[in-house]
């Protein structure tokens, strides 16, 4: 569907159902110069289970209008803004690395709009190499090439998608594709100054649940327990071999966290 936030007209997913404010509302957020097709299967799950979903494109990507947001509390305000403007008044924040900033940080700032908080490959800085922002500030295909390797685990690369015939580096690199021009170097630069993650923790007053890859090379999994442990109320789920896009790796095992924190 589409949805007016702060004036920018939103592409949202619903995960196959029309949206229903009245039910429990789950909002997926995704990572830096991706979208909403990160959420395909989690999304559809909590649609057809007694959900309402709300899958956006953030300003400027996928199938959204407007340009990037470029930082994570401008991203926080905006998520706050959505859940308003879908007429819900408090949502579960399920985010991926970008996006589980921008779910701790709304959580932090909107405590009033946010239920409970899913943290899916985060950590507690976000630093980005500087060949990695400088390849996507040129929008050279080297910063797609970096984040898809980085960012799937040794068994990606090896084969054995779940999904037969689809290919899960190719897959990445084709949503990284995608993207307009400038939207993954605003994106990591977001990442990259965010500094209040441990601050942001310390105020986050609702149950909060960490998913973490224990080969992830992007947001490693000592630094995500590091978050947890600032968060009053966390429980952590590492993913034994899984490397920092754990929804494609390890769908199947996403979801049955997702499952318990809902």
């Amino acid at each position: 569907m589409k949805l007016s936030v702060n004036g920018i007209d939103t592409f949202i997913a619903t995960g196959g159902r029309d949206f229903d404010a009245s039910l429990p509302v789950v909002v997926f957020l995704h990572g830096a110069g991706m979208d909403r097709s990160a959420w395909a299967l989690h999304s559809r799950w909590f649609a057809h289970h007694g959900f309402a979903v709300l899958a956006p494109d953030f300003p400027g990507h996928g199938l959204s209008q407007g340009t990037p947001l470029t930082t994570i509390a401008e991203l926080a305000d905006w998520t706050a803004a959505l859940i308003a403007a879908s007429g819900a008044s408090r949502a579960r924040l399920i985010g991926h690395s970008m996006g589980s900033l921008v779910a701790l940080e709304t959580a932090a700032r909107h405590p009033d709009k946010v239920s409970a908080v899913a943290l899916i490959g985060t950590s507690s800085a976000m630093a980005v190499g500087p060949d990695l922002l400088a390849a996507a500030e040129a929008n050279d295909h080297a910063a797609i090439d970096m984040v898809s390797i980085w960012g799937l685990g040794y068994q990606a690369e090896l084969g054995g998608n779940l999904s037969p015939g689809l290919w899960m580096h190719g897959g990445a690199q084709r949503v990284l594709e995608a993207s307009k021009p400038g939207v993954l170097f605003a994106d990591l630069s977001a990442c990259n100054a965010y500094q209040n993650a441990l601050a942001a923790a310390a105020k986050v007053k609702v149950p909060a649940t960490l998913i973490l890859g224990e080969r992830d090379m992007m947001t490693p999994a000592k630094a995500g327990k590091a978050l947890a442990a600032a968060i009053p109320h966390a429980r952590t789920v590492v993913m034994r071999g899984a490397g920092h896009m754990m929804m494609a790796e390890r769908p199947d095992q996403v979801l049955a966290a997702l499952q318990e924190f809902a």
